[in-house]
């Protein structure tokens, strides 16, 4: 028998799914949304770039939960428009993360933690753009140093993909060039000139050869990791190549300092070539004891688990609010082709966050 909460939960996912919001193309997701909330009579704020927030005023001395989800979605692969079957909602951003703000909407126009005078928590609703790009792009960290009146929330659930399990902190994130020089020369004649792509793969090997570090806080066990994720080189078919480069991405572990992290990324790498850093994210405290954190673990009835990605988190908690990762997509279907999400796990997220506002056991 279908559920009819999941189906209307499923039906809002595919509505958003339908209006393309890729990363800086998503005002036109953010008029709708805000249209959709002032209809059911949830009067947004429009905080500009592509930003909203709803539900904040506070009717008591509750704590303030706030729900967080990003409008943006990676570029297209050919999953656009979406579909809707019996058990799933298919489409770009289904899990990562319409799905999420499926249910944040249909939340905050049935009034959970924001009308009902007998709930035990008040529920704030904030939509914001760019997440998808690197943390020096998101609208969210700017954001949150000009409305300190968001410091007030007691717990942010940033609903990243965690198929509605509890996550705990981020990893950090740093992302860096690495260039690899020689001396070009005719390919016939290679012992007259120095091959750069040989001192690439030199690298290449050297970073394949490292294995998995594990951190554990609090019993969660974070992987620090590092990977070549691209390589370019050469010039011609009979030229020996002057010059190669590789992207290089590491993540590394809460706790870990931006300036320990980029010391360890040239550590790594540049015995064999130069680096220049590009981007680095700090990494999200783990908080597994809150209170209200506890709470939502024991309503989904599974354990907590440490998030070994980088998330918002690590912004939100940047500027001194503590938070978690909790949401209905499947981490293995973001970014994917085929990305999809239940309308079991959209029903579930609801029920449980509805659960935690309402202090019901």
């Amino acid at each position: 028998m279908s559920d009819p909460l999941g189906e209307k939960i499923g039906a809002r996912t595919l509505e958003l799914i339908d209006i393309a919001s890729p990363s800086r193309g998503e005002q036109a997701l953010a008029d709708h949304v805000a249209t959709v909330l002032s209809a059911g009579g949830v009067e947004p704020t429009d905080l500009g770039d592509g930003c909203l927030i709803a539900g904040t005023k506070r009717r008591g001395d509750q704590p303030l939960v706030l729900l967080a989800g990003h409008f943006d979605t990676v570029p297209a692969q050919g999953n656009i428009p979406g579909s809707i079957d019996a058990e799933r909602v298919h489409g770009l951003g289904a899990s990562d993360m319409k799905g999420s703000l499926a249910v944040m909407i249909e939340l905050a126009l049935a009034g959970i933690g924001i009308e009902q005078s007998s709930s035990e928590l008040d529920l704030g609703f904030l939509f914001f753009s760019r997440e998808e790009l690197p943390a020096s792009e998101s609208s969210l960290t700017p954001l949150l140093a000009a409305h300190p009146e968001l410091q007030e929330a007691e717990l942010v659930l940033m609903m990243e993909p965690t198929a509605n399990v509890v996550q705990a902190g981020c990893l950090g994130n740093c992302g860096a060039t690495w260039t690899f020089s020689g001396r070009s020369g005719h390919s016939a004649r290679p012992w007259l000139a120095e091959n750069a792509i040989e001192r690439l793969a030199e690298g290449v090997a050297a970073i394949a050869a490292i294995d998995p570090i594990e951190h554990n806080f609090d019993g969660l066990s974070f992987k620090e990791v590092i990977s070549v994720t691209s390589v370019a080189g050469g010039i011609a078919r009979n030229v020996i190549p002057g010059e190669a480069t590789a992207y290089v991405n590491y993540r590394f572990p809460p706790g870990m300092s931006l300036a320990d992290a980029e010391t360890r990324i040239r550590t790594i790498c540049e015995p064999f070539g130069s680096i220049e850093i590009e981007g680095s994210s700090p990494s999200g405290a783990v908080r597994i004891d809150d209170p209200l954190t506890t709470r939502l673990v024991g309503i989904t009835g599974q354990s907590i688990e440490p998030k070994q990605a980088w998330t918002p988190v690590a912004e939100f908690e940047a500027a001194g609010i503590a938070a978690v990762n909790f949401g209905p997509g499947e981490p293995a279907a973001a970014h994917a082709v085929d990305e999809a999400v239940t309308l079991d796990a959209l029903a579930f997220s609801y029920r449980s966050l509805e659960q935690l506002v309402s202090g019901a056991s």
